[in-house]
């Protein structure tokens, strides 16, 4: 058995996922990479990391469905190395009236962005050794009233709360922290003059980049006393 570690990163294949997963192979980590419909993006983000010199093994899952969160963590069992890192970065945003919002749309996005994060961090805290570390991505919508995602920003306010509640029942072996980003990058689809008018609102007129996002998440690794905090990176956005 290696003593390499190694980090799960759920959603890794594309946007925010992926930076975050090569984050962490570029500090040595070996790479568990979840995707589910993102074979293609998930196959060159693998690509990319074996680049680098550092082991990946692939899984695909559906994290809507509870019966597929253990094949993650058969994968880490059959990895080489020891799981220090989990990073819950999967997610769903689909724009939908409050007043129209059926059921089944409610119970998938929380299904994605809340059961899934919880499953995972308690099979992962029981892998770990002292030490390891859980972050959950969150949004500054956690905060915000978005009447047209509105099951978007209550599954994002039930992960920070869920963060704090992870973080007080694993200490002290395990720390659980969140990040929330703000302008960052566009939902697909999203209207890209909305766009700019959002981030032309925020203090600091720009969007947030992948990379100062990727910087959290390092400081969260460096930093051993942080834990129970939701850190946002979000130019500001939160003050508006």
């Amino acid at each position: 058995m290696s003593d390499r570690p190694l980090a799960v990163v759920t959603g890794a294949a594309r946007r925010l996922g992926r930076v975050l997963a090569l984050t962490l192979a570029r500090r040595g980590y070996g790479i568990v990479l979840h995707y589910h419909a993102s074979a293609l993006d998930a196959a060159r983000t693998a690509d990319e990391i074996r680049a680098l010199g550092v082991p990946v093994r692939l899984v695909c899952a559906d994290l809507a469905d509870a019966e597929q969160v253990p094949a993650i963590f058969e994968t880490v069992e059959a990895a080489d190395g020891r799981l220090a890192v989990l990073v819950n970065s999967a997610a769903v945003m689909r724009r939908a009236d409050l007043r129209r919002l059926s059921p089944a749309e409610w119970d998938a996005t929380l299904a994605v962005n809340l059961r899934a994060p919880f499953l995972l961090a308690r099979q992962a805290a029981a892998l770990m050794p002292p030490g390891g570390l859980i972050v959950n991505l969150t949004d500054v919508g956690a905060q915000k009233a978005w009447t047209n995602y509105v099951d978007y920003v209550v599954s994002k306010a039930g992960l920070e709360a869920l963060t704090r509640l992870l973080a007080r029942a694993f200490a002290p072996q395990v720390r659980v922290n969140a990040i929330a980003p703000g302008l960052v990058l566009p939902a697909e689809g999203f209207p890209p003059g909305d766009w700019q008018a959002l981030v032309d609102r925020t203090p600091l007129r720009r969007a947030v980049t992948p990379a100062e996002v990727a910087a959290a998440l390092e400081f969260l690794l460096d930093n051993e006393s942080v834990t129970g905090q939701t850190v946002v990176i979000d130019g500001g956005y939160s003050l508006i």
